[in-house]
Order: C-alpha cells, then sequence, then structure tokens
C-alpha cells in the first residue's frame, strides 16, 4: 500500500509517496517512489551510488542530466531512464517543478526484468526504452493519465509482472553473497563472504563483478555509503526534539574508522561533504525513501 509523506509544509506543491511491489516481485525490487514539486527554487539532485539500480518514469517535465557516472555519457534530457549500479554521483538539475516514478530494482532482479545481468549496466545511465522497449512506453504513458500514487503503483506491478520471467534468476550462490552483503550493511569483509558461499576471494570477485558491476569491496563501500547518507538524511528532517546524532555517530554505526573516514568517502562518492549535500538535498521529495534501516526489499 503507499504510503503518502508530505515533504514540506507551505504554500509549494510538494508531495512523496512510497510502496511495497507486489509479493512476486519482493526481492526483485526494492522499492517505488514518486514525488512531485512545483514552486520551489531552481536546484539540482545528485544521484547517488546504492546498492539498487535506477528506473525513473517523468510524469510532467523530463529528466534533465547535466552529468552521468560515466563521462562517455552525455547529458541530455529524459522521459525515462534507467541507470546501472555506479560508484560516482550523477548530477541532476531542474527549473523548480520535477515529477515522477522511481524504480529501486536489485542487480538480483536484473535478468528477470531486463533480460540481461545487472553488470552489461554498470556505470551507465541509458533511455528506459533501449532496456525495456515498449514497456518503458507503455509505463509513461499510463502513469501519466493515472490520478494518484496508488494508481501508478499498480501500474508498474501490472507491467513488471507481465514483464518478468521469474525462471531468469542469478546462481544461488550469488544471490546469498549479494544479499548477505546488502543485510550487513557493507561490513562484512570479502574473505568472509567468499566462505560463506563456499568459494575463493577472487572466484567471487570475478562472479560478483560479472553479475552486479561491482567487485565485493566495491558493493560493500557503495552500501555502507549508502545506510550512512540514508541515516544522515533522516535525521536532518527529524523532530527538533529528537535526540540529534553526530557524523561522528553515524560513522561508529556504519562501519567506518572514524568521522574522517565518513566525510572521504562522502567526497568520493557524493562529490562534496556530508554538510554540502544535505543542505542540498535533505528538502529534495527526490532524494526520499525508506529509512536506511527498514528497506522493503527482500
Amino acid at each position: 500500500m503507499a504510503e503518502p509523506v508530505p515533504v514540506v509544509p507551505g504554500p509549494v506543491a510538494s508531495e512523496s509517496a512510497w510502496a511495497a511491489p507486489a509479493g512476486p516481485l519482493r526481492g526483485l525490487i526494492g522499492w517505488y517512489s514518486g514525488y512531485r514539486q512545483d514552486g520551489v527554487p531552481p536546484a539540482r539532485h545528485r544521484g547517488l551510488p546504492s546498492p539498487y539500480l535506477t528506473l525513473i518514469i517523468t510524469l510532467d517535465d523530463p529528466l534533465t542530466v547535466a552529468r552521468h557516472p560515466s563521462p562517455a555519457d552525455r547529458p541530455g534530457d529524459y522521459r525515462t531512464l534507467l541507470g546501472g549500479l555506479h560508484t560516482t554521483p550523477a548530477l541532476i538539475t531542474h527549473p523548480g517543478r520535477q515529477s515522477g516514478v522511481q524504480v529501486q530494482l536489485s542487480p538480483l532482479g536484473a535478468r528477470a526484468l531486463l533480460g540481461r545481468p545487472a553488470g552489461e549496466l554498470a556505470g551507465r545511465d541509458m533511455a528506459a526504452d533501449d532496456v525495456l522497449g515498449q514497456a518503458a512506453t507503455e509505463l509513461h504513458e499510463r502513469m501519466r493519465a493515472a490520478v494518484d500514487w496508488p494508481a501508478r503503483f499498480a501500474i508498474l506491478d501490472q507491467v513488471l509482472l507481465a514483464r518478468a520471467d521469474l525462471d531468469q534468476q542469478v546462481s544461488p550462490d550469488i544471490a546469498e553473497a549479494w544479499r548477505l552483503l546488502v543485510r550487513s550493511g557493507g561490513q562484512i569483509r570479502a574473505a568472509e563472504l567468499a566462505g560463506h558461499v563456499g568459494w575463493s576471494p577472487r572466484y567471487l570477485r570475478q562472479r560478483l563483478r560479472t553479475e552486479t558491476g561491482l567487485t565485493p569491496k566495491a558493493a560493500a563501500r557503495v552500501t555502507r555509503f549508502d545506510r550512512a547518507r540514508r541515516i544522515l538524511q533522516r535525521h536532518a528532517v527529524a523532530p527538533a526534539d529528537r535526540t540529534p546524532m553526530t557524523l561522528a555517530d553515524v560513522a561508529a554505526g556504519c562501519g567506518y574508522y572514524d568521522q574522517a573516514h565518513l566525510a572521504r568517502e562522502f567526497r568520493a562518492l557524493a562529490g562534496c561533504p556530508p554538510a554540502a549535500w544535505l543542505a542540498d538535498e535533505f528538502r529534495n521529495v527526490q532524494a526520499s525513501g525508506p529509512d536506511a534501516d527498514g528497506d522493503w526489499a527482500a
């Protein structure tokens, strides 16, 4: 069920909603999120590294990508966009309004939903039509005509369930390794991960990179960063009477050596310090999502 969440009170139009996917899609998709803003100052949004591929279907204006994770991808406007796992940020701009629906797609669902391993899309952004074909066009047209968030999320379920080939799954060992890595918050070591699935660290590195586009070390780094930035975002919008959480607290809880280590990772993976990211993003509905410790992913 969708959970409407008002983001910014006041005269501007600003809304968001989240929903879990239909049962058969859980484990393949983390969650759906919808966002709409109008009448806000022009701004930029960083598309940050995370353990999910990103599918965006716009509702009104196209999505303007000023900089992609890969220099090979030229800036441009997209009515739908599909992005693979990456370790550098994208830069998205808007003129004071933005709207769309975002799907957080697990790399474990790429074969079933996209017809190819996530590794083939790593580090890249592209028009979703290039991979989903007519399904991307159908999603765009039907969701633009839908009257509310629950209807849009229901359309996603319908189209993706019709497209899904649930027989196309990653190998059980890779699936187990990825789930262990994500559930640990990126704090499990590569050697320990390899031991869990009975492979050598070298073979695990080869297989995970082929399937997802990231090595175990890179995947752990991205997952740890994603958890930290969601905790920071959640506390930035918490009620004033809530006990504040410091960067040092976040660093310790997410497995960083210290606050300086977390700050260095933010500069590397977000392109800016944590404080600058929060200043840009904490009012941005496109950056919203489930709590860092409460994703819907199976």
